[in-house]
């Protein structure tokens, strides 16, 4: 409802008899520090929300989707990540099972390139088509930005900060991701020595974080192991830091390692 031709209403057993796609995203929540765990990766069931805004008819002037869940939280979405390529979903389930009611059953937004707060209403019951400069969502009345694109970022996950490890061949891992633009590698640095490429895994989609590893000869001796990302698009995750409000955390992740 709001800036449309006209309203749609939809029953659960409408909903399921809709056409439904299959589409593996990586969700993630703003307030994730730089090398935090608030961040996952899942397989979505769901019905294409630019189908239902396309049944509506969007008025033109309108920029934001406003999302209301059955507990009264809102989202601000920016329309062009509901009506473009990406597989922004209406999901009613996850990884093969029906979506569990922690995940927002029966129904709930997903949208890949966002983070959480402008785009993941669980328990979602409306939409209303509106403009940015006319409605504010629960955290943006909050100091929170608006819009919420995800930031390039990765992390190490292997070895553990503060882990001990003994000498000689060992291996640095981790994740890295911007869904919706992709990633095209990521570098590795010891004590502040030279940058070196990672190996990427097959990312599934650029809508899904992507694994990396590297090879290392460690030494006896303390160590400090740092990574950094590079996107499809040319950006080099930046070693600016900043604290996750209010528009996400960034900066390169830096472990300690003890190598025995």
């Amino acid at each position: 409802h709001g800036m449309v031709d006209r309203e749609v209403e939809i029953t659960w057993d409408q909903l399921l008899a809709m056409p439904m796609q299959e589409s593996d995203v990586t969700l993630a929540c703003v307030s994730n520090e730089v090398g935090g765990s608030l961040i996952g990766n899942a397989r979505w069931l769901g019905v294409p929300v630019r189908e239902l805004l396309a049944r509506a008819g969007v008025d033109a002037e309108a920029d934001m989707v406003l999302s209301t869940s059955a507990d009264g939280f809102t989202a601000s979405t920016p329309i062009e990540a509901l009506t473009d390529d990406r597989d922004a979903l209406l999901a009613v389930g996850m990884n093969g099972e029906p979506l569990p009611i922690e995940h927002g059953f029966p129904v709930r937004m997903v949208v890949p390139g966002l983070y959480g707060y402008v785009s993941a209403t669980k328990w979602v019951t409306q939409l209303e088509v509106t403009r940015f400069d006319r409605a504010k969502a629960y955290w943006t009345t909050r100091g929170w930005s608006d819009r919420g694109p995800v930031k390039l970022q990765s992390r190490i996950d292997v070895p553990r900060r503060g882990q001990s490890i003994p000498a000689g061949d060992a291996v640095i891992a981790g994740m890295a991701w911007q869904q919706h633009v992709g990633i095209a590698g990521v570098e590795v640095r010891i004590d502040d020595g030279p940058w070196r490429a990672a190996e990427l895994a097959t990312a599934i989609s650029a809508d899904t974080w992507v694994q990396w590893s590297i090879d290392w000869v460690a030494e006896s001796g303390a160590h400090t192991v740092e990574c950094r990302a590079l996107s499809v698009d040319g950006e080099t995750q930046t070693a600016d830091p900043a604290a996750p409000a209010p528009d996400g955390a960034q900066g390169w992740h830096r472990i300690d390692v003890s190598v025995a």
